[in-house]
């Protein structure tokens, strides 16, 4: 029996539910007389919303399509390209879900090995020519090929298996870094991923290396037979250099040491990625092969990809489509947007506004000097836009015209939309709301930034409380993507709509989130850190308490954190926490010693402890292991996340991670907080049913 027919018998059970990408085969005439192409069209007979994907029977199309081109003597070369606006994205995912043994894991990629690599194996030159997004396999269809057109119109060149615990295992370990070197290649493996799944654009592919020629989208096909022509007949070469002297240690070196900043060990898969790519250095195809066959049959049978692939799952769908949020016929034009507040988080929603909605933003303050900085601050980072070339010059003047300032809330009397951020202080807001009502007309929506006050209590002496909706953003405005929409007791529908709608036209994932004190984020970050500050005023270490969560891979360690939220504002969410949940949200005495100090928290400027500010915690006799101080914060969590389930705060679970992943950078690999804690034996009961997040029991 040959390799294919071992796994065809392998993965025959796999095939039911497979949207299968289909290899269309037909000749063209290469221009200049250069001979007769092959080329193959990679279509799933669905539009650009459901991009090209490979499962098992996908492969074996476009084996069975290579071996009848493979018979053929009457060839000069054979191309591949995708269908419009699409090449392909790779796996299908759901298929790698549902890998239930090291078997089937192993068949899948030696079954992508041997059918991609055939590309780059025929007695004639082989072609990509990338017309649309190429991600994961897909890129890596193209790697195998001989040589790679792409176009500039391309919007996501990228390998983002390292973001939801995999390996590009279908050559991308061994070919990308012999291509384009190893530091190129390597921010793509891993610190692209690492870093929200940035992706690239065409022109950076091509100015990469990763292609060997770019066309303009109009007539990229055309373009592209035109210079394989070229190539085929000689009058085109395409030079490569010999990766040999590059520096592989101290490219490896280096992203390792990116992946310990971010991860601290914490997830297998880039450090599994990194093996992979020193190895491409020394190792012969076939080696370098079944060494990422391995790394992904480790890969596909562990709880970690089932946990990337539920949080993937999340932001792609659940964000998309927000749980309780109402129908959006009710939604409420929106004309003219209001800012109370100058401030730094005023400016920057200010220009949000301007950008994504294309409306008029007008900012009112207490004096000229606070609203000149708040409405220059605006037109300076229009500015760095411009000089990005992210907008043209004509954008950069429209969205400076937009946003004005204005002494006098009357600038709001023919607004749609009015967004306080202000002192959290609820008196002051209170006192906001009830001068913004007096002058706005009846229709307009009143949002309120609050990252833990009362809106019920903000809105009781309004006389129309049911336009009053919760709109919390995460700093930096621009860059979080979660927006918490809260609803209070009066909210109607039609607020609740409007604020979904504009939310959605500023590109944000809206949670619908009941009035609770904190909400989500902010109530499970101030428990979390409440325990972990608890633990050192009790005694233990602070550097021990620091870093006792480190092999969950959070984005920042607790004090880090607090210093970036600032001391002063971390004490008044838990004041306020406190205040609702005496029980469970302590307010220690130390953080407001450390507040009172002036200090911007435990690190100095060059992010060493500062002792000064380490002794303001001295003084406990009771210290835990940072094994205890671990397991208090894990059990904190999975009881505050089942008294809010259980308060309604949110819909499900699903939404608190969602929440969690978005708002505070909870890790991919992970699947946000509930999953873990289901794993880790924390939860009981779980929060998700075995398979949901991790494998079946």
């Amino acid at each position: 029996m040959s390799k294919v027919d071992t796994w065809r018998a392998v993965l025959s059970e796999r095939d039911a539910d497979e949207v299968v990408t289909k290899a269309l085969v037909r000749d063209v005439e290469l221009p200049g007389g250069a001979g007769t192409m092959a080329l193959i069209t990679l279509d799933n007979g669905f539009d650009h919303t459901k991009p090209n994907t490979f499962g098992p029977r996908g492969l074996f199309a476009l084996n069975g399509a290579l071996s009848e081109i493979a018979q053929r003597t009457d060839l000069a070369a054979v191309g591949v390209t995708g269908k419009p606006f699409i090449f392909a994205v790779g796996a299908d995912l759901k298929g790698a879900a549902a890998v239930a043994s090291r078997e089937e894991a192993l068949a899948i990629g030696g079954l992508g090995h041997h059918v991609f690599r055939r590309l780059g194996e025929l007695p004639i030159p082989s072609f990509a020519f990338v017309n649309g997004a190429a991600m994961g396999g897909g890129l890596e269809i193209a790697l195998h090929c001989t040589y790679r057109t792409i176009s500039s119109g391309v919007p996501a060149v990228a390998l983002p298996e390292c973001f939801l615990g995999l390996v590009p295992g279908w050559g991308g370990t061994q070919l990308l870094p012999r291509l384009i070197g190893p530091e190129q290649a390597l921010k793509l493996i891993i610190e692209n991923p690492l870093s929200q799944n940035r992706m690239i654009k065409g022109a950076q592919a091509y100015k990469l290396g990763v292609a060997d020629a770019m066309f303009e989208p109009a007539d990229f096909l055309e373009e592209s037979l035109r210079w394989a022509a070229k190539v085929v007949a000689g009058e085109v070469a395409v030079e490569r250099p010999s990766r040999d002297g590059d520096d592989w240690d101290k490219a490896v070196a280096d992203a390792r040491f990116l992946v310990d900043m971010k991860l601290r060990g914490a997830s297998p898969a880039p450090y599994r990625a990194l093996d992979l790519v020193a190895r491409a250095r020394t190792a012969s195809r076939d080696e370098g092969f079944a060494a990422e066959d391995e790394a992904l049959a480790d890969l596909l049978t562990g709880d970690e990809l089932r946990a990337g692939l539920y949080a993937f799952d999340l932001v792609q769908r659940r964000a998309k489509r927000p749980a309780g949020a109402p129908d959006r016929s009710l939604a409420r034009k929106v004309t003219k947007v209001g800012v109370v507040g100058a401030g730094l988080m005023a400016s920057q929603m200010a220009l949000l506004f301007a950008r994504r909605l294309e409306v008029p933003v007008v900012l009112t303050d207490l004096d000229q000097a606070r609203l000149d900085k708040g409405v220059g601050y605006v037109h300076a980072e229009v500015d760095k836009l411009l000089g990005k070339g992210r907008i043209s010059a004509d954008q950069a003047n429209r969205l400076k015209g937009l946003v004005t300032g204005s002494l006098t809330k009357d600038a709001f009397a023919d607004a749609d939309f009015v967004i306080e951020a202000v002192f959290e202080d609820m008196a002051v807001k209170k006192k906001v709301f009830a001068e913004v009502e007096a002058v706005v007309p009846d229709g307009c929506t009143l949002a309120t930034n609050t990252s833990s006050l009362s809106l019920t209590e903000m809105g009781a002496d309004l006389a129309h409380p049911e336009r009053l909706v919760g709109f919390h953003f995460f700093n930096p405005v621009a860059v979080m993507p979660l927006l918490e929409i809260v609803k209070g007791a009066a909210t109607d529908d039609a607020t609740l709509a409007t604020a979904f709608a504009v939310g959605k036209s500023l590109k944000k994932s809206a949670v619908l989130v009941k009035d609770a004190p904190a909400f989500v984020v902010n109530r499970l970050l101030t428990r979390f850190m409440g325990e972990v500050i608890a633990a050192v005023d009790e005694g233990t270490p602070l550097e021990t308490a620091e870093h006792a969560l480190d092999d969950l891979g959070l984005p920042m360690t607790p004090f880090a954190l607090l210093q970036l939220v600032g001391p002063a504002v971390g004490l008044h969410v838990a004041e306020t926490l406190h205040e609702a949940f005496p029980d469970r949200f302590g307010v220690s005495a130390n953080m407001a010693k450390l507040v009172a100090s002036g200090k911007p928290g435990v690190y100095a400027a060059d992010f060493s402890l500062d002792p000064e500010a380490v002794a303001l915690f001295a003084g406990g006799d009771r210290p835990s292991t940072a094994e205890e101080v671990r397991r208090r914060v894990l059990e904190a969590l999975a009881q505050e996340i089942r008294i809010m389930l259980d308060e309604g705060v949110v819909a499900a679970a699903q939404d608190i991670d969602l929440c969690m992943i978005l708002g505070a950078g909870w890790p991919f690999h992970l699947g946000g907080v509930t999953p873990y804690l289901d794993r880790a034996g924390v939860a009981r009961p779980r929060f998700l049913e075995p398979g949901v997040a991790s494998l079946p029991a």
